[in-house]
């Protein structure tokens, strides 16, 4: 069965990628998934990225009781894991069941009640108009997303760490200042870029052949979100191998 349902899903990235018809109506469609992908988001994810690195701060702090290891290493911790693991996963993870359960929902939705059926009796590439937007945002705005967490995280772990004593602020922007190295952006973007193919995609798929009524197209979001979850975290093993 895997097989089957991974052939169908690479069947169907072959019609979404293949070229468009008119790029005028497709750019329209790209920024209005940009703004519900994107901006709808901001809020969400600035709230979960700032209390996450806070309590980062926090749970750091308590772990290091040795008098020998200088406060400013609590920083360097809180950074190096925000840009490369916490950010990128725990924003794609969220992402999934907000995002994900949309696109599945709304394809699933027009499946159902046989308007994707219209628009391909009609000569339209349907799966090229209603998900190839989709994609593109995805992997344009959850890279920028990841950036806005890792930010956020790292402000979070100097409040944290501020309010609760557990590190001074200037020790605090001196670990996350002191051995810094860039490459590790460019890993958090590469899983950033990653992940925003898996969520649009793999909920789209999930909601383009979904079969049934209002009761499929809810089983095939939760269904869409599970199976992103899952490929998002092997995903994230693979880019780490690799990468690091």
């Amino acid at each position: 069965m895997f097989f089957t349902y991974f052939g169908q899903y690479l069947l169907l990235l072959k019609s979404v990628f293949r070229r468009p018809e008119k790029w005028r109506i497709y750019w329209k469609e790209i920024i209005h998934e940009m703004n519900e992908i994107g901006v709808g988001s901001l809020g969400l994810i600035g709230i979960i990225s700032t209390f996450v690195g806070a309590v980062m701060t926090m749970q750091i702090a308590f772990q290091l009781v040795s008098d020998l290891i200088p406060t400013s290493v609590i920083g360097q911790i809180n950074r190096d894991s925000s840009i490369l693991e916490l950010s990128p996963t725990i924003t794609a993870l969220v992402l999934a069941g907000k995002v994900g359960s949309s696109i599945s929902s709304q394809i699933g939705s027009m499946r159902v009640t046989e308007q994707i059926d219209a628009l391909e009796i009609m000569g339209i590439n349907a799966p090229g108009y209603l998900i190839l937007p989709k994609i593109l945002a995805g992997i344009t705005m959850i890279p920028v997303l990841v950036i806005m967490s890792i930010f956020l995280a790292l402000v979070g772990g100097l409040l944290g760490g501020s309010l609760s004593g557990a590190v001074t602020p200037a020790d605090y922007i001196n670990g996350i200042t002191d051995g810094f190295i860039g490459y590790t952006v460019a890993v958090a973007l590469v899983k950033a870029f990653v992940f925003g193919f898996i969520i649009t995609s793999v909920s789209a798929f999930k909601g383009f052949y979904v079969r049934g009524g209002a009761l499929e197209v809810g089983q095939a979001s939760t269904r869409g979100v599970v199976i992103s979850c899952i490929t998002i975290l092997v995903a994230d093993y693979i880019v780490t191998a690799l990468m690091l």
